[in-house]
């Protein structure tokens, strides 16, 4: 029996040695051999990191004009399991409690705590039932005052939300949202916390927003945090991205044992920073002239699409950019129905004004000058089994009369001098058929083929059986109002540092030359016979100036049945001002228009629109007027 329960004592005398040397060495374990790990993992169950987004750059037009900018708004966010907190509802009372009594803030922290801890328990012991309720009130008491609302009002809205997480007011303004976080740390209203976020804003929402495009919000996961932010999505706010985007940042903050924050050390906070302004090539009060002038020729005409450009032909900047249907970048609801760029996104037969390619070519390759006869065969041209016909009967004009009657025999004839292939060579060298490399998404080429069929070539040279955009119409039109060359369409001007700084000024970038300076300028010559009293383009001539271009009008083509509607069309002109030495190129494309008290031509349609919308601009940019001269009749 002796031995019996001496076996047992030793077997439980070794128990507790085993259990002791255990708890020993987790001791040793946890504050020596992996003091560090266990010490970071203390840390962080206190720590919070909360990411701060860099705002996004400025973006200017080329006058300065503020067009877009970000700003700081902020959300109020409600956790209802930390309303429902009797601990947290207790601690933020003896806070509000203690922190208001005499001498408070000369006690130590060690007396501060035994304190809190005496009138958390008196608290939660004796208020248990109706902690949480009181907690509330007073909490909605200072957010009332912090959000400018009347309590009662505000208790209404938290009681109407059911879900144990929500938000409680949307997009703050910093004059709202900082009152609230004052309120917040103040009186330690555990539950409410603020979400900052950036938000774009537009000077004005409804121009250029094609160009200009917009961001959305993301959410990025950093670890287990999560933070909202906006990234370009459309126009040159996704393609200058990398550009306008800022560099977040991040703020470190540590809460002790009582769960109030700690103020981070230095060097735990790193404040973002930013993103760099871009200055475009844009000038909004041309844009603002050709958004109104386009608008007014849609509802004249009843067209449902259309588009204007207006580029410096020098340069190869885009000046102004408009497109109908439209959006505002406010109110993105209709984007599936007008968020497509016309000018970049669309294709279209050109029509006559692509005619200008065939009189450059015979002219650069010296087998015509304007002033060559070209028989035009009395409307029907016939060789072999291929014939072909023009608009009206006519028998000799000069070369730069074909272009003024718009004849389409003349200038097959021109293409035919130069040769079938080599007038590909020219569609292509015009940038016909590929991307012009305008820094805007989705753009598309555009096409022709290098047929050797005699029908397809004919087309070709009057405007069907090739799809442009109007980008590169007026790409292919800056060849002729400047020195021959074709230059890539700019957007972007400069990059400007935040204190104004210009970090990039961005220079022309020439692409090739096509023609001649010489044949360039004998082009802008002939092109005036289009605005004379026997051209095509009367209605499109500036008071005051003169301008020169060239009508298109097309037949639209029916994908369903693979016909030719023939009462629908495409109105286009293309044109320059002042013709002599243009300072700015003018494109315009009416899509489409069904109005009943106008000829359906380029030059009824779009040369009216071309004519105000020039006028407008040639007295903002200051151009010195001409002598104006009533249109007439040149001998041709």
């Amino acid at each position: 029996m002796l031995r019996k329960f001496s076996s047992r004592c030793t077997a439980l005398f070794l128990l507790v040695i085993a259990g002791f040397s255990y708890l020993s060495w987790r001791m040793i374990e946890i504050q020596y051999t992996n003091r560090k790990q266990y010490q970071q993992a203390a840390q962080n169950a206190g720590t919070t990191i909360t990411y701060l987004p860099g705002n996004r750059g400025h973006i200017l037009d080329c006058n300065d004009e503020l067009i877009a900018r970000s700003i700081t708004l902020a959300d109020l966010r409600i956790n209802r399991y930390d309303l429902n907190d009797n601990n947290l509802c207790s601690k933020s009372l003896a806070w509000d409690e203690l922190s208001t009594t005499p001498g408070w803030i000369d006690l130590s922290d060690s007396e501060k705590s035994k304190r809190m801890h005496k009138t958390m328990k008196r608290l939660i012991e004796n208020e248990s039932e109706i902690l949480n309720s009181k907690f509330l009130t007073h909490a909605v008491s200072h957010l009332a005052i912090a959000l400018r609302v009347k309590r009662e009002d505000l208790m209404t809205k938290i009681n109407s939300k059911p879900n144990d997480w929500f938000i409680l007011e949307r997009n703050m303004e910093e004059s709202i949202y900082e009152s609230v976080q004052k309120a917040i740390d103040t009186h330690k209203l555990f539950g409410f916390s603020l979400e900052k976020t950036a938000r774009r804003r537009y000077a004005s929402p409804e121009l250029a927003s094609h160009i200009i495009g917009y961001p959305k919000i993301i959410e990025v996961q950093h670890g287990k945090y999560t933070y909202k932010k906006e990234v370009g999505t459309y126009g040159v706010e996704k393609t200058l991205e990398s550009i306008l985007a800022g560099k977040d940042g991040h703020r470190t903050s540590v809460t002790n044992p009582r769960g109030f924050l700690i103020t981070p050390e230095p060097g735990k906070t790193l404040p973002p920073r930013p993103g760099l302004n871009v200055q475009l090539t844009l000038d909004m009060e041309i844009q603002s002239i050709i958004e109104e002038e386009l608008l007014a020729g849609i509802k004249e005409y009843q067209a449902p699409r259309g588009c204007i450009i207006v580029m410096n032909p020098k340069t190869g900047a885009v000046l102004g950019l408009a497109n109908y249907p439209s959006f505002n970048l406010n109110d993105l609801n209709n984007l599936d129905t007008n968020g497509i760029n016309f000018a970049t996104q669309m294709v279209y037969e050109p029509g006559s004004t692509i005619k200008v390619v065939a009189a450059a070519a015979a002219m650069n390759e010296g087998a015509i000058t304007r002033h060559t006869p070209i028989f035009c065969h009395n409307k029907l041209y016939q060789q072999g089994n291929f014939s072909m016909k023009d608009h009206h009967s006519y028998s000799t004009l000069s070369a730069e009369w074909v272009l003024g009657k718009s004849s389409n025999i003349g200038v097959f004839k021109m293409a035919m001098m130069v040769g079938m292939q080599k007038h590909y060579d020219y569609l292509a060298s015009f940038g016909f058929g590929k991307k012009t490399g305008i820094p805007l998404s989705s753009e598309v080429n555009g096409r022709f083929t290098r047929s050797e069929n005699l029908y397809d070539f004919a087309s070709s040279t009057y405007g069907y059986a090739v799809s442009v955009t109007p980008m590169q119409m007026a790409c292919a039109y800056s060849v002729i109002a400047s020195d021959g060359k074709l230059r890539k369409p700019q957007l972007l001007k400069a990059v400007i540092a935040n204190d104004g700084t210009a970090i990039q000024q961005m220079t022309p970038e020439v692409v090739r030359e096509v023609i001649k300076p010489n044949t360039a300028r004998e082009m802008r010559r002939s092109l005036l016979t289009v605005m004379q009293k026997e051209g095509t383009a009367v209605q499109a001539n500036v008071p005051g100036y003169i301008a020169c271009g060239k009508t298109g009008t097309v037949y639209k083509f029916n994908t369903e049945t693979k016909k030719y509607f023939t009462n629908r069309f495409t109105c286009s002109f293309a044109g320059m001002l002042p013709a002599a030495d243009p300072d700015f190129v003018c494109i315009v494309v009416i899509d489409d228009p069904s109005s009943t008290g106008v000829s359906l031509y380029g030059g009824t349609i779009a040369g009216p629109v071309f004519s105000r919308a020039c006028e407008r601009i040639a007295h903002h940019l200051n151009i010195t007027p001409t002598e104006t001269v009533e249109p007439r009749v040149v001998n041709q």
